[in-house]
């Protein structure tokens, strides 16, 4: 992958270029779509802005750890904005949170927020209707291309990752942990999207691309959750998940002859 726009200290290309906030997940659509706009060079990307479950310290649907969001971030070379959202709060609490995260970029001369969104015309359509008010332009560099070729992109990016989330009617808890490669998706059962784009599946994006550094981190065995989301009608809806125990990795130091050898687990 070329980065010269991403590093470039050319300050008239850098004032052409648009300010920009880039919605990061940690997973292989949002990785992919940021590796686009890394390489495009249209947008100056001032931070990644990622939201966090005030519960559990963990991003809200992939469940990646704030330690590990952060090393992304680092490994990256981007800032990183996290808005922690109280999940008692609810949607009202997360529109608020966001606004305040959305005034903030705004005030620093943001004009537009990126995604990592394929084809789910109703969440786009949430996106620009919020973000409309504060005069931002949403981004979606993967919008209307087949899954397939979204795949495809992203498997030859060389970026690197993982299942970390599954629905439980829709996947079983054997594929938590699994590398995204064209072995996993032969083994995707029909009616699942290949990209898990309607939530069968989310990911965790940890090396290539524009990852100067791999992320370190470990797995422990598969979690099963459930929870129930209140419809607008007033029934509840239950959803349950095989989850990954991710962590950061932790290293162990061993004395040797030819010095310390650090040793990752």
């Amino acid at each position: 992958m070329r980065l010269k726009s991403y590093f470039c200290t050319n300050l008239e290309d850098m004032k052409l270029r648009k300010k920009a906030v880039f919605n990061w997940s940690g997973g292989k659509d949002s990785a992919l779509a940021l590796y686009k706009i890394l390489e495009q060079g249209e947008y100056e990307v001032q931070a990644l802005l990622t939201t966090v479950n005030g519960d559990n310290g963990r991003s809200s649907m992939h469940g990646i750890p704030a330690a590990l969001l952060r090393q992304q971030a680092d490994s990256i070379g981007l800032p990183l904005y996290m808005a922690e959202i109280a999940v008692q709060s609810g949607m009202e609490g997360y529109e608020r949170t966001m606004a305040d995260a959305v005034s903030y970029f705004k005030r620093r001369g943001v004009t537009h927020f990126i995604f990592g969104d394929i084809y789910l015309e109703d969440v786009r359509k949430y996106r620009e209707k919020q973000l409309a008010a504060y005069g931002i332009t949403v981004v979606e560099p993967l919008w209307g291309y087949d899954t397939r070729e979204v795949m495809s992109a992203f498997l030859s990016s060389g970026l690197k990752t993982l299942i970390v989330t599954v629905m439980a009617d829709c996947l079983d808890r054997t594929f938590i942990g699994r590398t995204m490669d064209d072995r996993l998706i032969a083994d995707l059962p029909d009616g699942v999207d290949i990209c898990g784009e309607n939530g069968e599946y989310h990911t965790f994006c940890y090396a290539g691309g524009m990852f100067r550094t791999p992320v370190p981190y470990r797995l422990g065995p598969p979690l099963f959750k459930s929870f129930s989301v209140k419809q607008e009608n007033g029934t509840e809806q239950r959803f349950t998940y095989w989850v990954a125990d991710l962590q950061p990795a932790v290293y162990r130091e061993e004395e040797s002859s030819n010095g310390m050898t650090i040793d990752w687990k």
